[in-house]
């Protein structure tokens, strides 16, 4: 989830991907009658993860070859069922099993190389009188292995599916994969980050794209920020989305409060004890206060929690 395995552009991409970061090699290979597999391609990888997750925690018997509706593929990744649907479904599948992957993650010895489509090989299959009753894939071994013997399953939020942006996407993925629930978050060199993601994009078009997302704040539980060393080197980091507080808000809050909060944020509220009866309220400091922060914000409802949907992860794994 945290390496460049897709394309992150929506138009065609058949310049490879080549990424190395110690001991991870991955080259992405693409042919140029359908182009490289895009992010939202993977949508389909986690549709047949989840059924996987499914029926193993069912206790049904798992295989790589599965079979389903086109109806119920794209209901499950949030898209609709028009005829253009159906046939962008078709063309997805087809850039999974044409996209060639070589990587040396989760390989037993070092220098050895795994080559794999996303999807073997698919079809459509039809009744004796020319119905169409959906259609048959057979998955790879090294992903269907990647999900069967994972120990740990992370969710992910529905609204991943909303996303419109590939960037979006792929840091997502990258802040589920790295961070999980961790309250300290976590911090990234965009350097790194540009070289990790496989984008195309120049490092300052890249750089602006980060920002523009930091500005918008579209992923789902997670909080964007950046920060600048002492050196002048920018991190992009992220934190858990806080949850509604009652009344006090601790020291070190960020600029973003959630809302709900019913009294000052920089200020302990004032203890009810008194050393000695008093018969009116102080006057207020505004002389040496000239912008007061003691009037509160009105609180806001949250939302219903969203849906989630398991995705079977290995925390700490490269898949």
């Amino acid at each position: 989830m945290a390496y460049p395995f897709f394309s992150l552009a929506k138009s065609r991409r058949v310049a490879p991907i080549d990424f190395r970061a110690g001991d991870v090699a991955i080259r992405v290979e693409a042919i140029p009658d359908h182009g490289m597999a895009t992010i939202w391609d993977a949508d389909i990888l986690i549709w047949a993860a989840s059924q996987i997750v499914n029926a193993r925690d069912a206790g049904l018997r798992t295989s790589r070859l599965m079979a389903a509706t086109p109806y119920e593929i794209l209901t499950f990744i949030g898209r609709g069922v028009s005829k253009r649907d159906y046939q962008r479904l078709k063309a997805a599948l087809d850039r999974l099993q044409a996209t060639s992957v070589v990587t040396s993650i989760r390989q037993p010895a070092e220098g050895r190389r795994h080559r794999f489509s996303w999807i073997n090989e698919w079809q459509e299959c039809c009744g004796r009188n020319g119905c169409p009753l959906g259609v048959e894939l057979i998955l790879p071994d090294w992903f269907y292995r990647a999900v069967m013997e994972d120990a740990l399953i992370l969710t992910i939020d529905r609204a991943y599916f909303a996303l419109t942006g590939g960037l979006e996407r792929w840091l997502y993925r990258l802040v589920r994969k790295h961070g999980g629930r961790q309250r300290a978050g976590w911090r990234f060199d965009i350097g790194h980050l540009h070289r990790k993601s496989g984008s195309l994009s120049p490092l300052k078009r890249f750089a602006f794209e980060l920002r523009d997302i930091v500005r918008r704040q579209p992923l789902p539980g997670y909080l964007l920020f950046t920060e600048i060393e002492a050196g002048g080197r920018v991190l992009l980091a992220f934190e858990p989305t806080p949850t509604l507080v009652d009344r006090i808000v601790p020291s070190g809050t960020r600029t973003i409060v959630p809302s709900g909060t019913a009294s000052s944020c920089f200020r302990e509220p004032r203890s009810a004890l008194r050393v000695r009866p008093e018969k009116e309220n102080r006057a207020r400091n505004v002389e040496s206060n000239s912008q007061s922060n003691i009037l509160a914000r009105e609180p806001q409802t949250g939302g219903e929690e969203q849906k989630r949907l398991c995705v079977s992860v290995r925390e700490g794994d490269d898949t």
